[in-house]
């Protein structure tokens, strides 16, 4: 199979940031996927609803007219969420979820929650108003180490939350461990996740062997190559509540490399390429549609995309660098090349 046509797939968990930069980074994931939910993580955080219709706004000026592109907005859940809010966000059309933030857990997060149980009657409230929650599943503690923090989150505050919000639609973004995989493969039908192309595609040792390569570090961390393999076992075997999400996170190539780099890997220029080869390289590229297309918008109750995109098999190389504002950014796996490329995006009638 050398060229594969399928529905627009969508990005159920991206960062597109704000301001100058969007017009760099919008026109990437716009000419590939139908919808993306994207994340409220600016500075300050998006917490109300109007301040989601305002970033909507600005990302849309910076969307290509012709691309049929839509961003799903999300709230940032803090201790401070009301009922109130969130009915406003579930009536106003343009919120599809609130996010979780764990206070602390990765980039602008430290408006985030501090205790899940301050949140009670907000996540009351979007059960009730069929409004989703995407949650960064990790604990925060200081003396955890890193590489079981998503692992611990999973017992220690995940499965309490389910048993106490019994209606609540949750989508677990960015698993990273066969753990995780387990867990929401035994989980209830309203437990979802997505799985970001870096995870499906390197471990930690893309991370550390040979000298530490910033541009792979993202949170959660790269894990162990077994989890990897799970991860690629989930993605491909058409389990209805894995799906994609890429997330996606831009930061000038500056903020990456230095003492202190900020967690993001930069995965739009070539996202569903990446897709491609996991699919391709386990034997199942017949199931990339149901997990970059189909799974996602059935879990968010959404109409599937009505256009199509084709893929073909060709070797592309991926840039060093790219323009981001005044500065530049380094996209996943510069430098090398991806062996599939976007041929064509195909408007519905």
């Amino acid at each position: 199979m050398d060229t594969l046509t399928l529905t627009r797939p969508d990005d159920w968990h991206l960062h597109l940031r704000d301001g100058p930069v969007l017009e760099h980074v919008v026109p990437w994931s716009a000419e590939r996927f139908g919808r993306a939910i994207v994340m409220p993580n600016l500075i300050p955080p998006v917490v109300t609803t109007e301040q989601a219709r305002a970033y909507r706004d600005r990302i849309l000026a910076a969307t290509p007219a012709d691309s049929g592109f839509q961003p799903l907005m999300t709230l940032y859940l803090t201790d401070n969420t009301t009922p109130a809010e969130i009915e406003r966000a579930a009536a106003c059309g343009w919120v599809h979820a609130v996010k979780l933030y764990p206070a602390g857990a990765t980039t602008n997060s430290d408006s985030g929650v501090t205790d899940i149980a301050r949140c009670a009657d907000a996540l009351d409230a979007m059960a009730e108003q069929g409004l989703g929650l995407c949650i960064h599943g990790e604990v925060t503690r200081p003396e955890t180490d890193i590489f079981d923090r998503e692992k611990l989150f999973l017992h220690e505050r995940l499965a309490p939350l389910l048993e106490r919000h019994p209606r609540l639609r949750v989508v677990l973004e960015h698993l990273t461990t066969a753990d995780a995989v387990d867990f929401v493969r035994q989980g209830p039908e309203r437990l979802g996740a997505t799985i970001t192309p870096q995870h499906l595609l390197l471990n930690r040792n893309a991370l550390l062997a040979g000298g530490i390569r910033p541009h792979h570090y993202c949170l959660p961390i790269l894990k162990r190559e077994r989890d990897r393999e799970a991860l690629v076992e989930a993605a491909v075997s058409g389990h209805p509540r894995f799906f994609l999400g890429t997330d996606s996170a831009p930061h000038a190539r500056g903020a990456k490399e230095s003492a202190c780099g900020c967690a993001g890997v930069f995965s739009a220029p070539l996202a569903i390429e990446l897709y491609a080869e996991v699919f391709d390289e386990a034997g199942a590229l017949a199931r990339l549609e149901e997990f970059a297309a189909l799974h996602g918008a059935d879990f968010y109750g959404l109409p599937r995309n009505p256009d199509t995109i084709t893929l073909e098999r060709a070797p592309r190389s991926v840039p060093d660098q790219l323009p981001y504002a005044t500065e530049t950014i380094i996209p996943m796996r510069a430098g090398g090349t991806v062996a599939w490329r976007l041929k064509s995006a195909n408007p519905a009638p």
